[in-house]
């Protein structure tokens, strides 16, 4: 079978297929318009590689996709029109939500309409009580009264959120199956979240009926372009689900293109002997990192454009720091570059396609640390004038050298995603010195080496193909479902007769459902997660079932926030469940050693490049031609068909057995 493995960016679609021993890459230009347009493209152009004459609709075929769809809705507030249906005089709880302001000190600070504006807000009577109780029922008079008020107001899905469904769910399954009979897609909470807290069980029903109709519209175009394929989606948690599945809980793909490098990264790492990972996946358009301490890194406190999502998710960390982060001057007047990018159309000015904003790409040509008839390979020249005229137009308007903007450029950048890195460790109580920085992405290979430096990291890992690790990752992630239950205990009354009652509960579940995604018994594996709090705290801890629970708590507690607190009860709050059916991997093998001496095939000659304001010739080189065990010092770069990889002078560089590059400051 042909699998292929499909990430969708800002500025590239990314392909990487398996078929029995063989494998390969592609990457073209993203689609923003219609994102499909791209992925069916590269789907269409790889099976008639494999199969000349054969349309996907023929062929074997299965393809696992991330998507930014359900992302780009949020942001762009382009969703369906959403009704939400919740208790009288509860409708208004989304919008008052924690009273937290983003802008503390910004004093005309307004926060954005919400995108469940107040007329489409419907409360019902009937009530269940903390304890899981009926205390008012719900009749049938205001069922049909407030089902005509949704019709009436032109809402294309509903969310429905009542108080405590999670522990007694017949009202709003009652709502749900009159709400469908109208012919609209309904979204219930305890289905979407099983948890306490309305609020943010309410956000997150409600971002998922937003935007499912948008993914269920596209995912059925790629279905129909796609004909008898079997079609995946990766989830934000780092497992992927069927595009059936995908259909009806969309907030479970938020991040799923970054996740898909998380599981990726982690698995190449591990197999080359390192599992203390700062992750950095620089693209197009944004930059992404994640702390690995030898796991992959889980949260439910995740948001998106100001609405809590609670959903089980990798935590990654994202900034608006690409290769298409656009150069410009705040309103002090001071260099700014980014979140604003020139994306995939018109793209840098170097791409040609009518770009005409300096982006963090333009400045790395212009400071000869991008090869022009090297990038993709050569399938895609840069325009070297245009970018130089357009770096030395703007440094007249900010009356600077252009060299100097253009490393002004860069060093912007790399603040933003130091920023970034550091909000994942060193705020988390992690020293980032003690973690190798693995660097993917097709713009991270660039910057890793100068932003290791920022952080005093002793090491850089860049594997094979970095520009398409996060597609990569997809073929090498589990089907993975989330299960959760709210409980509320003294950590102290929680037996272990009692958890491994509500465990044994979620994994039947976990294992139907599983069998439903086509994965046999054998193949499922279950991991146990509590969370804990000391009583009277807002939030919690994701805690690893097993062992004395509450030391295990109480060590996490010390990690993240500098203390723990021996005489404070302890409180399990939900128990947590993660059914995963494993997944044949593909790992690099490793090679024979080639020696120090790098081999003349790999060396395509000398750039002048610019660091630190001075001029060098920089030694070219082409990755493919590089073998196991070869060293070489910077200043160099490395250009492959993914990604363009620069070794700074003073740094070092190695090739490991995996022919993973391994740069040393």
């Amino acid at each position: 079978m042909l699998t292929i493995g499909v990430d969708t960016g800002g500025t590239f679609t990314d392909f990487t297929w398996t078929h029995g021993p063989d494998s390969g890459t592609w990457k073209t230009l993203s689609t923003p318009r219609n994102p499909a347009e791209a992925v069916l493209a590269g789907v269409r152009r790889i099976v008639a590689e494999r199969f000349p004459g054969t349309a996907p609709a023929d062929a074997e075929l299965a393809v696992i996709h991330g998507s930014t769809v359900a992302t780009n809705a949020i942001l762009e507030r382009t969703g369906v029109t959403t009704a939400l249906v919740t208790n009288e005089g509860f409708t208004d709880v989304i919008e008052i939500g924690r009273q937290n302001r983003s802008r503390l000190y910004d004093l005309a600070y307004r926060r954005a309409p919400h995108i469940v504006p107040r007329e489409l807000r419907f409360g019902v009577p009937g009530r269940v009580g903390s304890d899981g109780e009926v205390s008012a029922p719900l009749d049938d008079l205001s069922v049909a009264r407030t089902v005509e008020r949704v019709r009436e107001s032109g809402a294309q899905s509903v969310a429905v959120c009542l108080l405590f469904s999670f522990l007694a769910p017949e009202h709003e399954l009652l709502l749900g199956d009159r709400l469908r009979a109208l012919g609209l897609p309904v979204s219930l909470s305890h289905e979407i979240l099983a948890e306490f807290r309305e609020f943010e069980r309410t956000s997150t029903t409600v971002v998922n009926a937003y935007v499912s109709p948008i993914m269920s519209r596209y995912l059925t175009d790629l279905r129909d372009g796609l004909g008898n394929a079997g079609l995946s989606v990766m989830q934000s948690n780092g497992g992927s689900i069927s595009a059936a599945t995908a259909m009806r809980e969309s907030v479970r793909t938020i991040l799923s293109g970054p996740a898909g490098g998380a599981v990726g990264a982690l698995a190449t790492g591990r197999n080359a002997g390192y599992d203390k990972l700062i992750t950095f996946d620089m693209g197009g358009t944004s930059t992404d990192v994640s702390l690995m301490d030898g796991t992959l890194p889980l949260t439910t406190a995740s948001s998106i454009s100001g609405y809590p999502v609670k959903v089980p998710m990798i935590d990654i960390h994202t900034v608006g720091a690409g290769g298409g982060s656009i150069a410009s001057l705040d309103p002090g007047g001071s260099l700014t570059v980014g979140p604003r990018s020139a994306g995939a159309a018109p793209g840098p000015i170097c791409y040609g396609r009518g770009g005409d904003m300096v982006t963090v790409t333009d400045a790395n040509l212009y400071l000869g640390r991008l090869v022009p008839d090297r990038f993709l390979g050569g399938a895609m020249g840069l325009d070297e004038g245009a970018a130089r005229s357009g770096v030395e137009r703007l440094a007249k308007r900010l009356d600077m050298g252009p060299e100097e903007l253009a490393e002004g450029i860069l060093a912007v950048a790399d603040a933003n995603m130091e920023r970034a890195i550091r909000v994942i460790s060193v705020e988390k109580g992690f020293d980032p010195r003690e973690f190798t920085l693995y660097s993917f992405g097709g713009a991270g290979g660039l910057h890793c080496a100068s932003l290791a430096r920022l952080l005093g990291m002793p090491r850089v890992f860049v594997p094979v193909n970095p520009g398409i690790l996060s597609a990569s990752g997809m073929l090498m992630a589990d089907v993975v479902k989330d299960y959760s239950r709210t409980i509320m205990r003294p950590a102290e009354e929680f037996s272990d007769g009692e958890a491994e009652a509500c465990f044994t509960e979620l994994e039947r579940d976990g294992l139907a459902e599983l069998a439903a995604e086509g994965v046999p018994k054998e193949r499922v594996r279950h991991e146990r997660y509590l969370d804990m709090r000391y009583k009277g705290q807002s939030f919690e801890l994701l805690v690893p079932e097993g062992g004395d629970r509450i030391e295990t708590f109480q060590a996490l507690h010390e990690q993240r926030y500098g203390y723990r607190n021996e005489s404070k009860g302890v409180e399990v709050v939900n128990v947590r469940l993660r059914s995963r059916g494993g997944q044949e991997r593909r790992l690099p093998a490793p090679g024979p050693d080639g020696g120090a001496p790098v081999p003349e095939a790999a060396r395509l000659g000398c750039r002048r490049a610019v660091f630190d304001g001075r001029g060098v010739d920089a030694l070219v080189l082409n990755r493919e031609g590089l073998l196991p065990g070869n060293e070489f010092q910077g200043p160099a770069i490395v250009t492959e068909y993914t990604s363009t990889i620069v070794v700074p002078p003073g740094t070092t560089a190695r090739v490991d057995p995996w022919s993973n590059l391994i740069l040393e400051n």
